[in-house]
């Protein structure tokens, strides 16, 4: 099991800072959310690179949708480059209410999904140095003739790739298949999307294994929040996803309102216990 940290929005302005501390304390990632007007998210991973040595950088997530993804397969891999392979991009739909509508963004469920779809897809053959055609609905991009690749990630295929697959619907699961990592959800008919249990998660990974994924080198990441626990107490919590397959526990305080107590919290390092 390895350990990140989804950073408060404040932390991005003293970056350096808290990357730092965040690698002597032991974690294994520091997290930024992607919003949609706020501090540079790359820009912001880009000075934790520079003044860290080991700790994964990553985002928590990117609502591919409102991306153009041959824009952000350039940024993260100029990033990896840059951190010496040391980049994750999280993707997903996003929440709307971050802001799509007020910027313009498309908003519908589904026309967000096929941008997600078509997205991943395009990035992957980036970063892979494919000459490809893609005639999506979307996007349409010629690049049979290209062989001049000059933007090419330093983690081959390509950077850890997670995404948002809900549970139990078969298009979302079947993206994460296309992907390297899963950040479990349930979204059942007619109801709001949920985190999903440590049962829900091995039924997940199940569905994976049947369709020949290969779980040797596919994360399951897990966003939660240990903060206020005894120390037990958050190894007990750890232990039940350990045991159904996670690969990655994202401490995230988003229920927390005080930028001083993610600090705290971070400053005492992962619970880690037995699950190094």
């Amino acid at each position: 099991m390895k350990f990140g940290f989804v950073m408060p929005p404040s932390a991005m302005f003293d970056m350096a800072q808290f990357s730092k501390e965040a690698e002597e304390a032991g974690w294994d990632g520091i997290f930024a959310a992607h919003a949609m007007w706020g501090t540079d998210t790359m820009l912001c991973l880009t000075v934790a690179a520079v003044h860290t040595e080991r700790i994964r950088l990553g985002t928590m997530l990117t609502p591919l949708s409102t991306m153009r993804p041959w824009k952000l397969a350039m940024e993260v891999a100029t990033l990896d480059n840059l951190s010496n392979g040391r980049t994750i991009l999280t993707v997903g739909m996003g929440a709307p209410d971050i802001g799509f509508a007020e910027f313009g963004e498309e908003t519908d469920l589904r026309t967000r999904a096929e941008l997600v779809d078509e997205g991943i897809d395009i990035m992957t053959k980036l970063w892979r140095q494919e000459a490809f055609e893609h005639k999506g609905k979307h996007y349409q991009i010629d690049l049979k003739s290209r062989n001049n690749w000059i933007c090419q990630p330093l983690q081959q295929p390509h950077p850890p790739l997670w995404v948002v697959g809900a549970w139990p619907r078969p298009k979302s699961m079947g993206r994460a298949l296309r992907c390297t990592g899963l950040v479990p959800c349930i979204k059942e008919k007619g109801q709001r999307g949920r985190p999903a249990t440590p049962d829900e998660v091995s039924e997940m990974r199940s569905w994976l294994i049947e369709r020949d994924t290969n779980m040797s080198s596919y994360d399951i990441v897990i966003e939660g929040m240990t903060y206020g626990q005894s120390t037990a107490q958050s190894q007990d919590t750890i232990q039940l996803w350990v045991d159904v397959g996670a690969t990655w526990w994202i401490e995230s305080m988003w229920g927390v309102t005080s930028s001083e107590k993610w600090w705290e919290k971070m400053r005492s390092g992962p619970p880690r216990g037995a699950h190094s």
